[in-house]
């Protein structure tokens, strides 16, 4: 089965008419984009583009042997023309399958706003789903490749090819990988690209990060069709500044994953009303279908997927709190990194407290850790690092034993890990020798956590400059 996309696209396409931002000034080339529109097998159309007689004979296509044009939404961008010879556009109940004479077999799926998603089966047993612009599957997945709903996905294993929006609606990637529509081997392909993702290369950056690709207006793939798949590193360290936007990239690494443990190691701060909005910010941005846990006990959840390893263990020390508010350091660390809902907050109604990495990810669920810098708060504070006749006496040797443990764990873990750290080295020289301490021992848990992952990013101005994966 042979898909060619006419149009890659937003309804508006890219860059949008009359627009002057910078993603659509820069939108030219192969990051210019029509609306998206299929064209399967010369036979079955979905969607229209402008002028697509005209962007299926660029694609080296013909629109004459089309017998069938489906819509997947209400079409709000330019006005559609319908060639002459063609069907007239129509739409299939959800739910309903529709069979055409040439052996493709099109089911309707019920997604989460206005419009309808299209499963596709070729004579030969090969299977692709199409979401519309901003959506995803309706219901919550239950794991069995079928959603809730009669029309959920078909739930006879995972698809060939998907093509939906990824970069604005990443928790629908997450939601089929969560019901096993979408496997290691599943060709993911964003569409209805638009302007709130710089085109080019930070596009593709964003999209590889997730397991996906974007491909030019034109391009025809063969569902089934061997296709390497982004090599996702299972470990990630993200480094950047106060507000420097390093949070949001490591959130934005695993929105489209299923099952995430988020790990806050601040802990609460009673009467710090703008770490509390801190929180809250945190807690908005972040997909509600996360479970989190406040605990600076990391080694036994880096070690919860280790085969043979105590999972039970991961969690015990979940309501310690992080480093209090004034404390050398604590503002270094506090920057830009929140922690979120305790265990309790986060758990269904009516179920009980679930450690991390228990329940159907058996121990396996990726970790997001917020962040280092407050770990190492947290750590210093347990060995008496502040005093200087302590630190000499034994709170230096203790350190070190509490951060190997930990970069040992890193090095040793079964689980997917994006962990977040401060970068202070760069900026004034801190003005007391306890400050400097923890300035110096940052340095060296960067560094030292970071030479066990596969990617390490900075985070620039909202930009992730990528050192190593």
């Amino acid at each position: 089965m042979d898909v060619t996309l006419l149009g890659t696209g937003a309804p508006q396409g890219l860059p949008r008419p009359g627009c002057p931002c910078a993603a659509c000034a820069t939108a030219v080339g192969d990051e210019a984009r029509a609306a998206t529109a299929l064209l399967v097998d010369g036979a079955l159309m979905i969607d229209l583009t402008p002028g697509p007689a005209f962007a299926a004979a660029r694609a080296g296509q013909s629109l004459t042997g089309v017998r069938q044009v489906l819509l997947s939404h209400p079409h709000d961008g330019p006005v559609m023309e319908v060639p002459a010879g063609l069907p007239q556009p129509g739409r299939v109940a959800d739910g309903r399958e529709l069979a055409l004479l040439d052996g493709h077999r099109v089911r309707a799926v019920t997604v989460d706003i206005p419009g309808t998603g299209y499963e596709i089966s070729g004579a030969t047993g090969e299977r692709l789903l199409y979401l519309p612009p901003g959506a995803a599957p309706a219901g919550p997945a239950n794991g069995n490749g079928r959603t809730a709903g009669g029309g959920g996905t078909s739930g006879t294993g995972p698809y060939d090819l998907v093509l939906l929006d990824v970069a604005a609606r990443p928790d629908a990637l997450a939601k089929l990988r969560a019901s096993g529509a979408v496997d290691a081997a599943t060709d993911v392909v964003a569409v209805h690209i638009d302007h709130d993702v710089p085109p080019g290369p930070e596009l593709h950056r964003r999209l590889a990060a997730v397991g996906a690709r974007a491909v030019p207006d034109g391009s025809t793939l063969v569902v089934g069709e061997f296709h390497a798949v982004p090599d996702l590193p299972r470990r990630t360290l993200v480094l950047g500044g106060a507000r420097s936007g390093k949070s949001v990239e490591a959130e934005r690494r695993l929105a489209a994953f299923p099952d995430v443990v988020y790990v806050a190691t601040g802990g609460t701060r009673d009467g710090d009303q703008d770490w509390a909005q801190r929180v809250s910010l945190h807690r908005e941005r972040r997909p509600g279908s996360w479970r989190t846990v406040e605990t600076c006990d990391l080694v036994p959840l880096l070690e919860a997927a280790r085969p043979g390893a105590d999972a039970g263990r991961a969690g015990a020390d979940a309501g310690r709190a992080g480093a209090e508010a004034g404390r050398p350091g604590a503002d270094a660390g506090a920057s830009g990194t929140v922690p979120g809902r305790t265990g309790t907050e986060a758990e269904a109604p009516g179920t009980e407290a679930e450690e991390p990495g228990a329940g159907p990810a058996g121990g396996t669920s990726p970790l997001l850790i917020d962040c280092l810098a407050l770990w190492l708060t947290h750590v210093m504070d347990e060995v008496g690092a502040w005093d200087d006749a302590t630190w000499e006496a034994g709170g230096r040797r203790a350190l070190r034993e509490r951060t190997d443990a930990l970069v040992a764990a890193v090095r040793q873990t079964h689980r997917t890990v994006v962990a977040v750290s401060n970068e202070v080295g760069s900026g004034v020289v801190p003005a007391t020798p306890a400050g400097r301490r923890f300035r110096d021992e940052l340095g060296r848990l960067n560094a030292a956590f970071s030479a066990e992952c596969e990617q390490l990013l900075l985070v620039v101005a909202g930009q992730a400059l990528v050192l190593r994966g």
